[in-house]
């Protein structure tokens, strides 16, 4: 079965949610996501990400033009970010970095 077919189907049968999802969830998810991909394996390299469209926040932005290695090219720095703590404590998070994912649940 085409996997489009399939997704389409499933998401025909269940109903449209009647808001949107709070951005601390989507925060939440985010970062169990991405937490579970690095335990699998190691993230894109920061060059990666930028060169497949991602924009990379400020710090991200730091760690990439500098002479970090490999291992330091792939972490999670949102883990370490102020962002994160406040985006998955509040749904109005007072962030504004550009290109942070967190930045952007806030605004959909």
């Amino acid at each position: 079965m085409n996997n489009d077919k399939l997704f389409e189907d499933l998401a025909a049968a269940f109903p449209e949610p009647a808001g949107r999802t709070p951005a601390s969830l989507q925060a939440r998810l985010y970062t169990a996501l991405v937490r579970e991909q690095a335990a699998s394996g190691p993230l894109a390299a920061l060059g990666e990400s930028k060169a497949s469209g991602r924009g990379l926040c400020v710090f991200e932005e730091l760690v990439h033009i500098s002479p970090a290695g490999q291992k330091a090219q792939q972490a999670f720095y949102c883990s370490v970010c102020h962002a994160r703590i406040l985006a998955e404590h509040f749904d109005n998070p007072p962030i504004w970095w550009p290109n942070c994912p967190y930045a952007e649940f806030k605004k959909g």
